[in-house]
């Protein structure tokens, strides 16, 4: 039985000197491990909700796929352990997963955990060569329907969010997990179901930017990711590399934006030594 995302759990809350006793909402962490034609490849601590978006995301950002047609069968089982994504791809599909698999368990604060090389963690995605444009007010519209549609976080305060908005669409879909890699790829595989065109977009995350999180957005074909907080210096260097506009510090006051600032419109420009 694949357990709730989120369960109540009895809880003492501190106040000064009162305690109060009660039940709080907190987020489920499950491993979820992933396998392609009985060979497994990864395994994740997830929250268990949207696992086929997670399965058919996963494998696009990963590279194991092209498009989620490649995946011609999938399975969601639950085990003791926990749940298992099986797929079957096509026979020369799956001969290519054995050369970025993955040997470790990866937490669910850690995109990259049980990679095999150097190479493999800095790897560069593709290029981005959309020429889509934005202007400021689409940015804080885009970013300020993130939380009404938050509703794991609502009740947890402890998941991440993934998101993405079309200007003529607005919110098209949202996927939360207590991993920001892991919404994303929930995302990934929402958007494939959805046949949404991620290069007309903006690719909105509730986290810090991490380098992982650059890379399956270029895999997407992302030209803009926002974030509500600041990216590091490898995603920055590596969102440049890859033709995306970076933009970090999401807020109700303004944002800020690292890279391939042209698709960015603004009105005044003023240079601070």
């Amino acid at each position: 039985m694949i357990p709730p995302p989120v369960r109540s759990v009895a809880r003492a809350a501190f106040h000064g000197n009162d305690v109060t006793y009660s039940a709080r909402a907190i987020p489920e962490e499950t491993p979820v491990a992933f396998s392609y034609n009985r060979t497994a490849y990864a395994v994740m601590l997830a929250t268990p909700a949207n696992l086929e978006d997670f399965a058919i995301g996963f494998s696009l950002t990963e590279g194991i796929v092209q498009t989620a047609d490649e995946i011609e069968e999938l399975d969601v089982v639950a085990t003791e352990q926990g749940i298992e994504l099986r797929m079957w791809l096509a026979p020369q599909r799956a001969d290519r997963i054995a050369v970025r698999q993955r040997r470790l368990a990866g937490p669910s604060g850690c995109g990259l955990c049980g990679l095999e090389s150097l190479d493999d963690a800095v790897r560069t995605p593709p290029r981005v060569t959309s020429a889509v444009g934005f202007d400021a007010a689409s940015i804080h519209t885009a970013m300020s329907a993130l939380p009404a549609a938050q509703k794991f976080n609502q009740q947890t305060h402890a998941v991440h969010a993934a998101a993405f908005w079309h200007p003529a669409r607005g919110l098209v879909a949202l996927r939360e997990d207590v991993g920001r890699h892991n919404a994303l790829d929930k995302l990934a595989g929402a958007l494939a179901g959805d046949r949404a065109i991620v290069a007309e977009g903006l690719l909105l995350l509730s986290s810090r930017i991490s380098v992982e999180m650059v890379q399956k957005s270029a895999m997407l074909g992302a030209p803009v990711v926002v974030a509500v907080s600041a990216p590091t210096a490898l995603a920055v260097r590596l969102a440049d590399a890859a033709g995306i506009t970076l933009i970090g510090i999401a807020r109700a006051d303004g944002f800020e934006v690292f890279t391939h600032p042209e698709r960015i419109a603004a009105q005044q420009v003023q240079n601070v030594a």
